[in-house]
């Protein structure tokens, strides 16, 4: 009986102990859940989500968003936890095909418009602090987006499968032991998170980043995403790691660069939320990445043209400004459209909050893009130092302040020779092209004559079998 007693007192002893367990457990739950859908919320804002799945005027995360890219226009997806339009079906597995498969859950491949081949670097932590922000915090939104119907063949999904399989690397970050800690934490949120080398590295012949010229430049759309590498003269090698870090936490470093474009969104909808940690590893990151060089660039594009005006052209002798309306030149549009805020010098107000237009990337560029980019769609960029606004002049051609592809290219190039790299050049052809969305690939053309030439070598076999078939039954 003593026996008895003693091992129902140790059991009780367990089972009290596993009870005191089991509730402190329970009442960590919570506060391990808040802080993992904490952490996914930031990682969220590090991964840019909203920039693309928030489409003007709509609810967050439901998606909508057209995305212009050389093969056509992509629509972004509801990742909202809407049951019908949204993710909301996802496990925590298939949300993490999704996101570093590039894999839905329905089996169909994702377009790699949407960075998996980035997003592959997450951890596993990382991923299961993301699905519970987007399951837990997101608000669900039950409206279905535009269906994304890109021209044959880039319509059959499960070409990606081949894709993947030779552009994927599914592993995610392993950190180099010779490299520091914040230099470690700077290459993870490039290489992972910030997926800067989706739009900074150039693609090759079937779209894929060709990571021989890592962050070396690359056309996004209607924007040049330019070299940030650390080469003095095609990059940013000259910028100090201070610079850098500022110009992403406020998106401009006077006499420099602003950001505008999905650069202007990054830093408006991510990085300047980012810690000035992280801030600061991405700079050190980004700071050692092997240096590219463009062999045609004589000079960086930070220190190109000076002050200069050809106002006194266009007055008459009795001081008033005549403007020919029919055939305007460039610098007649120049001091109607842009004079009035860059100064009729060209070196902005004194306050920078209109910028020099020497000494700037965006005119001092080899790729004029930018600059077309920049006078068509304009700028708007939010932070918390304020809103840097430019209205576009590519409206409708009702708009009052609409420009034609003639009178961009004009302009354009005046603003080019007057304070920026006089060499490059803008045409009409030039300012249509950006105009549309940006240039387009013939991928589409070189894969249907392909996919035509592979049938007529087909039907060419079937035909020399069963001719030599029948010469066989006629012997």
């Amino acid at each position: 009986m003593r026996n008895i007693r003693i091992r129902h007192g140790r059991l009780s002893a367990a089972f009290a102990g596993m009870f005191v367990a089991v509730c402190a457990h329970a009442a960590d739950a919570p506060d391990q859940t808040a802080e993992l859908i904490k952490r996914g919320a930031y990682l969220a804002t590090a991964s840019d989500c909203v920039a693309c799945h928030t489409a003007p005027g709509k609810k967050p995360f439901a998606g909508g968003l057209p995305i212009s890219t050389p093969v056509g226009t992509i629509y972004s997806t509801n990742i909202t936890p809407s049951m019908d339009s949204g993710i909301g079906r996802y496990t925590e597995e298939d949300f993490s095909r999704a996101l570093r498969l590039g894999i839905r859950r329905d089996g169909a491949n994702l377009y790699p418009a949407m960075p998996y081949t980035s997003y592959a670097r997450l951890t596993d932590v990382d991923t299961q602090a993301l699905y519970a922000y987007f399951m837990h915090e997101v608000k669900p939104v039950d409206e279905p987006g535009p269906t994304t119907s890109l021209p044959f063949p880039m319509n059959i999904r499960a070409s990606m499968k081949g894709w993947n399989l030779l552009f994927l690397d599914p592993k995610p970050y392993a950190p180099d032991p010779q490299q520091s800690v914040e230099w470690n934490r700077g290459a993870y949120l490039v290489q992972g998170p910030a997926h800067c080398s989706t739009c900074h590295t150039a693609r090759g012949f079937l779209m894929q980043e060709d990571m021989s010229r890592e962050l070396g430049g690359a056309q996004v759309g209607p924007w040049y995403a330019p070299n940030i590498t650390s080469d003095t003269v095609s990059g940013i090698g000259n910028w100090t790691k201070e610079e850098l870090a500022q110009y992403l936490h406020t998106g401009r470093v006077q006499g420099k660069a602003q950001a505008a474009g999905s650069m202007g969104e990054a830093v408006e909808h991510s990085f300047q939320y980012l810690d000035m940690a992280d801030i600061d590893a991405i700079a050190t990151y980004v700071k050692s990445v092997p240096a590219i060089r463009d062999s045609a660039d004589a000079g960086t594009r930070f220190t190109a043209g000076k002050i200069s005006s050809e106002l006194s052209t266009l007055r008459g002798a009795d001081g008033i400004q005549t403007v020919g309306e029919a055939n305007p030149s460039g610098a007649e549009l120049f001091q109607g459209s842009c004079a009035s805020c860059h100064s009729a010098h060209g070196e902005g107000s004194k306050d920078g909050y209109f910028p020099s237009l020497f000494h700037n990337s965006a005119t001092g560029a080899r790729d004029p893009n930018n600059l077309i980019a920049a006078i068509l769609y304009g700028v708007d960029r939010k932070t918390s130092a304020g809103q840097a606004f430019m209205p576009g002049f590519g409206g409708k051609p009702t708009d009052a302040m609409q420009l034609t592809n003639r009178d961009i290219a004009l302009l354009g190039n005046y603003v080019l020779k007057q304070y920026g790299r006089a060499d490059a050049t803008i045409t009409e052809e030039d300012v249509a092209e950006i105009r549309s969305g940006g240039p387009s690939s013939n991928l589409i053309a070189l894969a249907r004559g392909g996919m035509a030439a592979g049938a007529v070598v087909v039907v060419l076999i079937v035909i020399f079998f069963v001719v030599r078939r029948r010469k066989r039954r006629a012997a």
